[in-house]
């Protein structure tokens, strides 16, 4: 079994993973357009660039996401997608990229469960927690 987040965006689902792709070092395994797709007949002409389905693999976890439609996108509320890395130095670095062009919700900071710990909302909207984890 695999348990994955799947996120919706407003438009700018290429973007975002080619973001998240460079910045985590994973690697994009499937980038499909609505216009790419068996379906694409059926899709609004202004349509057929957004993302149907992007997968991103990253560390031995995935990341899925895709283009909502305009009448059926929601902001993303009550859940983050969660980061852990090793080291203070790595949790400062992955905090200081992704959070880059968002809003910082908890700056990154020692707490009584980690050696670093932070919440924000990148620039895609995506509500992030990166948490440094020596454990895993």
């Amino acid at each position: 079994m695999q348990l994955n987040a799947y996120l919706n965006f407003n438009g700018d689902c290429q973007e975002a993973f080619k973001f998240y792709a460079k910045s985590l070092g994973g690697k994009i395994i499937t980038m499909q357009t609505h216009g790419d797709s068996p379906v694409a007949d059926h899709v609004p002409a202004g349509w057929r660039d957004g993302i149907m389905h992007a997968r991103l693999d990253v560390a031995g976890g995935v990341l899925m996401g895709a283009d909502a439609s305009p009448e059926h996108y929601q902001k993303p509320q009550g859940l983050y997608v969660s980061l852990a890395v090793t080291t203070p130095q790595e949790a400062e670095r992955m905090f200081k990229v992704l959070s880059e062009k968002g809003t910082v919700q908890m700056p990154m900071q020692k707490t009584f469960w980690s050696e670093r710990f932070g919440m924000f909302i990148d620039r895609f909207g995506i509500p992030w927690m990166v948490n440094c984890d020596p454990t895993i």
